[in-house]
């Protein structure tokens, strides 16, 4: 018997950590969409906004804005507002370096 997709699994969890792992080095890396999420994450994403996805993105806006008030804060800044999407809506992207974002579609 072959085991299950890690991927299907758990997709909250892996998600969650997909955005820490972002959050943790977000310079010269982007997300991109993956062509084989189906209507499966359409959902998850849904469920996701209305529970975490609003308030995380609220939370990086805010804290965008203010690391960009100083001259030192803003390449932090611009990271926390490439972290806005994927914080959004992190079902069905995938994190790749930014030398090759269209290497996945």
């Amino acid at each position: 018997m072959r085991d299950p997709d890690p991927r299907g699994a758990i997709p909250f969890g892996i998600a969650s950590f997909r955005i820490a792992g972002y959050a943790l080095w977000p310079f010269g890396r982007t997300t991109v969409e993956r062509r084989d999420a189906g209507a499966g994450s359409v959902i998850g994403n849904v469920i996701w906004i209305v529970f975490a996805g609003w308030w995380l993105a609220l939370g990086h806006i805010v804290t965008g804005i203010a690391l960009c008030v100083t001259i030192i804060g803003i390449p932090f800044g611009i990271a926390n507002f490439k972290m806005i999407p994927i914080s959004l809506l992190p079902l069905g992207r995938e994190i790749v370096p930014t030398d090759q974002p269209f290497a996945t579609r």
